[in-house]
């Protein structure tokens, strides 16, 4: 069997292992510890979370979108797919390394999503990206951690519990769509969902697209607002 190679590592903030990047032939890994975080050989349900999020918005031709997590570029490829030529796409990503790794070793499997003018990235928490402007994003996409009962970083809980829902909400414009990835199911964190005003929709997805784990997606679109009537 092939072994492991070992291309790059990053310190995380607040973990006390390192993010590694591994190859294995023409396989390519990101894990923390034993944790493996992705795979180049799995990346259908990212690219899913992309394209059934970015159905609801297609029809807007300056779409803004923001993702959090830059992964191996899947998810951002897939949003440049299924969004107008003048869309803009905002990637938060934590680490500037795996941003590096995406123009370098990582580049040509999702096609070099980075090169493409429409997109920008920022490093940072997405959090803080959330939270900074309302009615800002068409939509948001959260491919972050393992999802909201699944984290590896207990700080990325902020996101998924109810404070940051709203924040996300805030933050959308009006009918504009939270798309969220988890590794398993959450029934409490669909709860959450529809309390902080969105609208749910659950698909599972495999992680080949037709074969492999089965992952969650939560595409929640923000209730558009019921105008009081004129008197």
């Amino acid at each position: 069997m092939i072994p492991w190679k070992e291309l790059g590592r990053a310190e995380v903030p607040g973990e006390e292992q390192p993010l590694v990047l591994a190859q294995r032939g023409s396989e390519f890994a990101i894990r923390i510890g034993a944790v493996a975080l992705m795979s180049s050989l799995a990346h259908g349900s990212e690219e899913a979370l992309a394209e059934l999020a970015c159905t609801h918005i297609a029809d807007r031709p300056e779409a803004r979108v923001l993702i959090g997590g830059l992964g191996m570029g899947y998810t951002l490829a897939a949003a440049l797919k299924h969004t107008a030529g003048t869309s803009r796409i905002v990637v938060a990503e934590l680490l500037s390394s795996v941003v590096e790794w995406n123009r370098g070793p990582l580049a040509v499997l999702a096609g070099k999503p980075l090169t493409d003018p429409r997109v920008s990235v920022t490093i940072g928490d997405v959090a803080d990206r959330i939270s900074a402007k309302a009615d800002a994003w068409d939509a948001i996409l959260l491919d972050v951690d393992n999802g909201p009962d699944a984290l590896t970083r207990p700080s990325n809980d902020r996101l998924y519990q109810p404070k940051g829902l709203h924040a996300a909400s805030e933050a959308l414009r009006e009918g504009g769509v939270l798309g969220v990835w988890s590794v398993a199911p959450d029934p409490a964190f669909a709860k959450r969902l529809a309390t902080a005003g969105f609208d749910v929709h659950e698909a599972t997805v495999r992680a080949r697209r037709t074969k492999g784990t089965r992952h969650v997606l939560w595409i929640a679109t923000k209730v558009t607002r019921r105008r009081p009537r004129a008197r």
